[in-house]
């Protein structure tokens, strides 16, 4: 190796991952301090000079003389383009002449070095002349494929370029690795350089057809198939770079983690286990893996194992309940039971208890009472005009778009295994061709089943042992006779008029007054005007009509009040018609006097109790027998009873002169367009045909109920404390009702106990001898 014996200092840049060659032109971006100032140095003190090296490791900040290589390149500065808000240069330079760094060091803010020139080494000529010859023909041939090297390098080797140029050239654009190019760099001797050269091709061309034959291969195995997959592939990436889609693997991981880390049944963590293994086999976008996905989100969603914590304390949860409603005794005391047993116990299946009652009594309320009381979560599921056995266990997954049934879906809403779970209007359900839901519900409403309910969409049993099942309904006769038997049946009756007015002072006149942003002294509405309201301007069970009717007194006291100012309130009766017009409403009044086959019966309705006059008269014809007033065909039939057995006993009545078959006998009963039913109107038949025919009157303060049978029996009825109100009400002073009613007399409000004469009847001469005037 010949040396040049000059030392010289000069300004250093050190290069990451790039190497300059002499006698080629690069350009590169210099943005750290250190260089920056080598630039300027080079500039203006040394000739526009600077020397070029290589760090060893292009990630390392480091740039002291063990992190660099000690061969580089001497460059000269040929253009300087400052990029604008960046802080850097662009930087075009022309490498010179080989060098070597002796050592390192940092002044005036830039990097320095003792460097030596090297120069060219010429080996045998012969060998050269050889290795140019095959460095040539080898770049011909990579150049037909990979198109390495630019156009002018080839002119410039047709005009016959020298052996270290054409070594340094290959170098310079040649695709293998740092280190590689910097041993040619290093290299001195030409035909050492030619060689290094021609290994580097020599392993670059392998590489080249290696990756060829691959790609071959890969494109003659990609069919339909797998071009769709490509693409969905491709798809699912671009997606991923738009933040569309979370990352396939990382989502799996996410799932098993949670399995992991919570106390899933070990049944389920298996089987999701299983479904992952189905799902990491399957492509992204694929419709059998969306499937698999939404069923892994409804199995890890659905809760089993979370729970709420009941409240202990029997006495606040009595509280919370009294405070919420008025009223309602035995579904309070239900709850309270359960409680108290539950504590004694320390476990206990939840009770599946039926709410039945007409609309507006509060029914689903007290539900939502019941778990706030109990400090539970409550869902809701509404089960009226369900016709379809899937809403309730739920479809198959091999149906599109299938889902689980509504038990599942709400069991997911709560979050918890244990909520208070309310099914309302369970006697709603109807059947079709697609299956019978009342008959899906015998395993959710069976305590002794639900523990093991089977959803369709789930696959896996599911534990409803825990969850308090409240179901309403309004009719008791509508819910199938096996669903019945697994129900508890808790009946809630109409409200007396006087629990109306308890729970219109307490919460409707409250609620509604803090609705309508009126202060309790702005609006007062006596007892007496409230009472009014309910009697004449209501006719329901429940208290929904009523809480319509005080929010139209709140509104238009809101308006008077913005209209006159600052006043005070207080709505009398005489200004009902004011706020609410006239009144619609007037209860059956009691007769006016005595009369001969007109009976005061007692009715129960879907709107509370009332009184129903029953008249009867008969008149020379052909034995005809004629109803009128909408009756259905029990009351008919207790029509054709009473008549026969009248028939049938004549003589223990005086009535062996009539000829019956002579007399056509009309039966009447008022008010021809409401329909009329039910089995309690046999004993008022019965007295008002005996009173028509002896002409002996019925007196005007009686009224009776019962059901009669052609032996003269006197059979129990339903409904007696709302009939025995409305008799109250309407100024019945005595009441006749069947001997085995008397058990539900203490249901009678004491109030109205008191002002009546109540009569124990289990014959229809009981009846007769209390009813007609002698």
């Amino acid at each position: 190796m010949e040396e040049l014996d000059i030392v010289v200092d000069l300004p250093v840049i050190c290069t990451r991952g790039m190497i300059v060659f002499p006698n080629h032109e690069i350009s590169l971006d210099v943005g750290r301090d250190f260089s920056l100032k080598a630039i300027e140095k080079g500039v203006n003190e040394f000739d526009e000079n600077i020397v070029f090296i290589s760090q060893i490791n292009p990630l390392d900040e480091n740039t002291d003389f063990e992190h660099v290589y000690h061969f580089g390149t001497l460059c000269k500065v040929k253009r300087r383009i400052k990029r604008d808000n960046h802080g850097t240069i662009k930087l075009t330079v022309e490498g010179q002449k080989r060098v070597e760094i002796l050592n390192l060091d940092e002044k005036d803010g830039c990097l320095f070095a003792k460097t030596r020139y090297l120069e060219d080494i010429e080996g045998e000529k012969t060998e050269e002349i050889a290795l140019v010859r095959k460095v040539s023909e080898q770049m011909q041939s990579m150049n037909k494929n990979l198109q390495m090297f630019p156009r002018e390098v080839f002119s410039n080797l047709s005009q016959g370029m020298s052996a270290s140029a054409l070594a340094d050239t290959i170098g310079q654009y040649i695709n293998v690795e740092l280190q590689t190019k910097q041993k040619i760099l290093a290299e001195c001797d030409i035909n050492k350089r030619l060689l290094l050269v021609l290994g580097s091709m020599e392993e670059e061309k392998v590489i080249n057809e290696l990756e060829e034959k691959i790609n071959l291969k890969v494109k003659e195995s990609i069919d339909e198939n797998q071009k769709e997959y490509y693409l969905r592939e491709k798809l699912r990436a671009i997606k991923e770079e738009l933040g569309d889609t979370p990352n396939k693997e990382d989502d799996a991981d996410a799932i098993r983690e949670e399995l992991n880390n919570h106390p899933y049944p070990d049944y389920i963590k298996e089987k999701i286990e299983e479904e992952l293994r189905r799902y990491d086999m399957m492509p992204s976008a694929s419709s059998e893996a969306n499937v698999v996905r939404s069923y892994i989100d409804w199995v890890m969603k659905t809760p089993w194992y979370q729970e709420t914590e009941d409240v202990q304390d029997i006495n606040e949860v009595e509280k919370v309940l009294n405070e919420d409603h008025f009223g309602l005794e035995k579904p309070k005391e239900r709850i309270v039971e359960h409680l108290a047993v539950k504590q004694m116990t320390q476990s206990l299946n939840a009770p599946i208890i039926c709410l039945v009652g007409p609309p507006g009594v509060g029914k689903t309320s007290i539900s939502k009472s019941i778990a706030r009381a109990l400090g539970r979560k409550f869902v809701k599921a509404s089960l009226g005009g369900v016709k379809d056995e899937a809403e309730i266990r739920g479809h198959r997954r091999t149906y599109l778009g299938s889902m689980p049934g509504r038990i599942i879906q709400s069991m997911k809403k709560a979050g918890v295994i244990n909520p208070v779970f309310l099914l309302d209007e369970i006697d709603k359900m109807s059947s079709d061709y697609k299956g019978d839901p009342t008959s899906a519900m015998l395993e959710v409403l069976d305590p002794e089943q639900n523990q093991f309910f089977s959803d369709n969409y789930l696959e896996e049993p599911y534990d409803l042992s825990k969850v308090l099942f409240i179901a309403t309904a309004n009719d008791l006769g509508s819910i199938p006779e096996p669903l019945r038997d697994r129900l508890e049946i808790i009946e809630i009756s109409s409200y007396t008029e006087q629990e109306k007015l308890e729970i219109a002072k307490r919460h409707l006149l409250k609620k509604e007054r803090e609705l309508h942003g009126l202060k309790e002294g702005q609006l007062h509405i006596p007892d007496e005007t409230m009472m009014y309201v309910i009697r004449h301007y209501t006719r329901e069970a429940g208290v929904r009509q009523l809480e319509r009717l005080v929010a139209q007194i709140c509104r238009k006291s809101v308006l008077k009040i913005l209209k006159q100012g600052d006043l005070e309130l207080t709505v009398q009766v005489s200004d009902l018609e004011d706020y609410l017009g006239k009144a619609p409403f007037e209860h059956t009044k009691k007769l006016d006097k005595p009369q001969i086959g007109v009976v005061t019966g007692m009715a129960y309705t879907q709107y509370g109790g009332d009184i129903l006059p029953i008249e009867v008269n008969h008149f020379n014809g052909s034995g005809k027998f004629i109803i009128t007033g909408q009756l259905g065909d029990v009351m008919k039939e207790s029509a054709s009873i009473a008549l026969d057995y009248m028939k049938a006993n004549r003589e223990k009545y005086g009535l062996q002169n009539i000829a019956f078959d002579k007399e056509d006998i009309h039966i009447h009963v008022p008010e021809g367009a409401v329909k009329k039913d039910g089995p309690s109107a046999g004993v008022s038949l019965t007295t008002a045909i005996l009173s028509a025919f002896s002409n002996r009157p019925v007196r005007d303060d009686v009224a009776m109920t019962g059901e009669i049978t052609l032996r003269g029996q006197v059979l129990p009825i339903g409904g007696l404390k709302e009939k025995s109100i409305s008799a109250h009400r309407s100024g019945i002073r005595k009441i006749i009702i069947p001997k085995d009613n008397a058990k539900d007399i203490d249901d009678i409000p004491k109030s109205v106990q008191a002002d009546l004469d109540i009569v124990l009847a289990d014959h229809i001469d009981t009846v007769l001898e209390h009813a007609l005037i002698k």
